[in-house]
């Protein structure tokens, strides 16, 4: 019997497209492909052993040696290796992120007419009372720090700060931006494969609107339009999650809970003139 091989070669022109895109990343910064081989075995092995093992069964070397092809000893070492890796970097970025959410849309940190509220740090309200209600035990100096590093937040003449945007993307900052590639990437091909799996009973939004042949010159108001829609629908919801959003307390610790989100990007490729699209035509 004939094996149909269209979805591998499906998979296989889909990995080379986002692939692409990643290795250039990766190369820009000097990342060689001894390095990248080694992430990915690591990352094999861990998915093999968290996310397929046999119902009832404890995860096993041998079961993941099996799933990624590689040695058992191979398995076995990058188990007991620790990865190099700072979680620190994600958590300072989801603090800040909180931060910055909460001056925007909490009304104690407004002005009458709405906006956020320039503040000092230890005014009534201050930066430092903000980040005890958004951001826990995180001292208040570091959140402004960080905040101030990447673009976010601006220091006024005054002496008080206010937001530089209204939404965490770090304009400096190479860390915090390497960061949403992890996150938001991760995220999106986690809900491709979530419908793969599961889209015909429990879809989860997916949708993006594109058009092949749009005029260069309005690129610009396409930006400023996308930007500015995006920007308000992502507000909207973000007042109803947080309306939902709750700290556990202590013993509520089985009560389920839900990391959840929606994301918006923008993307554009420009295009080849038409002469050179028609003389690649002709040639071919």
């Amino acid at each position: 019997m004939d094996v149909d091989r269209r979805p591998r070669q499906a998979l296989d022109a889909a990995l080379m497209r986002l692939l692409r895109p990643l290795v250039r990343l990766l190369l820009r910064h000097a990342v060689p492909y001894g390095a990248f081989d080694t992430l990915a075995r690591r990352v094999y092995v861990e998915a093999a052993l968290r996310d397929f093992a046999l119902p009832d069964k404890k995860p096993s070397v041998s079961r993941a040696s099996i799933l990624t092809g590689l040695t058992r000893k191979e398995v076995q070492r990058l188990i007991a290796e620790p990865a190099d890796v700072d979680p620190a970097i994600g958590e300072r970025y989801n603090r800040a992120a909180r931060v910055l959410t909460g001056w925007i849309r909490d009304p104690d940190f407004h002005t009458t007419d709405g906006t956020p509220r320039p503040l000092s740090i230890d005014g009534d309200p201050g930066f430092s009372g903000l980040v005890r209600r958004h951001s826990g035990d995180m001292p208040t100096r570091a959140v402004l720090d960080e905040l101030l590093r990447v673009g976010a937040v601006r220091q006024r003449e005054d002496g008080l700060y206010e937001p530089a945007t209204r939404a965490y993307v770090p304009q400096q900052g190479t860390l915090e931006k390497l960061n949403i590639l992890g996150s938001d990437v991760a995220d999106l091909i986690d809900t491709i494969d979530h419908n793969m799996q599961h889209g015909g009973a429990d879809p989860r939004f997916q949708r993006k609107v594109m058009y092949h042949s749009i005029d260069a010159q309005a690129l610009a108001a396409f930006r400023r339009l996308s930007a500015t829609q995006g920007q308000a629908l992502l507000e909207k919801l973000d007042a109803w999650l947080a309306a939902h959003d709750t700290d556990p307390t202590p013993g509520d610790d089985a009560a389920p809970r839900a990391r959840v989100g929606l994301g918006i990007y923008y993307f554009e490729e420009r295009l080849p003139a038409p002469s050179a699209r028609t003389q690649d035509k002709e040639s071919s």
